[in-house]
């Protein structure tokens, strides 16, 4: 995870020292809002957008920090099992 001192970050996966998959997201406060998430296409369906989903939950539970999802593929998944999100998600 990258995050510099005006709030702006980004969680990330490497593979030999690219970057093969991110999630772009911004820290005001107590709320941590997701824009973007992003995997290389030949890297598509091995489960990394949700390894970083996984990270950036952990990380605003471990922070306190409400999420506003953005991000389309966040905001599926907040949507989708919306249990599992209640505590953080900023509806």
């Amino acid at each position: 995870m990258e995050l510099d001192d005006k709030g702006q970050g980004n969680f990330y996966i490497s593979e030999n020292n690219e970057r093969i998959a991110k999630m772009v997201f911004g820290i005001s406060g107590d709320k941590l809002t997701v824009y973007h998430t992003e995997v290389e296409p030949e890297d598509e369906g091995e489960g990394l957008a949700k390894d970083l989903l996984a990270n950036m939950v952990s990380y605003a539970r471990k922070n306190k920090l409400k999420v506003i999802p953005l991000c389309p593929f966040v905001a599926a998944q907040f949507k989708r099992n919306s249990k599992e999100y209640e505590d953080i998600w900023e509806k």
